[in-house]
């Protein structure tokens, strides 16, 4: 347990604001906390954010030390490891949600069933639980 650090928040940038937050409302089935222009939060659990940024937004303060996020849409950025009770489930509600598909339902070598597809940036969603012993 780390002591120094009382909550957690990872966000993405993204191309377009509003259709991220429509997609990733259908991805954890429910409304942000936050949603104004520039930023939406998703309250995850009681110290876990998920948090949702335009490139546009991010460029402004990175802007003379690194490139533009812009440059690097449909590019995998990050994975988000979700460990869910149905991978079959989660995996199909995110190819209705516009998700597209990297590889199905498959047992990894690590105990784990795990789904992956990407969101309408580029960034890896993993869907993930426990291969039955």
């Amino acid at each position: 347990m780390l002591n120094h650090i009382s909550a957690v928040e990872f966000i993405i940038y993204v191309n377009d604001q509003a259709l991220s937050v429509s997609f990733y409302k259908k991805i954890f089935r429910c409304n942000p906390t936050l949603n104004v222009q520039g930023m939406t939060e998703f309250t995850l659990g009681e110290k876990l954010k998920f948090g949702i940024m335009p490139n546009d937004g991010i460029a402004r303060i990175i802007h003379s030390a690194l490139p533009h996020p812009q440059t690097a849409n449909g590019i995998p950025r990050c994975e988000i490891y979700l460990k869910v009770n149905n991978v079959q489930l989660e995996f199909q509600n995110a190819l209705d949600a516009g998700a597209k598909e990297i590889s199905p339902p498959i047992a990894r070598n690590w105990g784990d069933i795990v789904a992956y597809v990407s969101d309408l940036d580029g960034h890896i969603l993993a869907f993930a639980q426990p291969t039955e012993n």
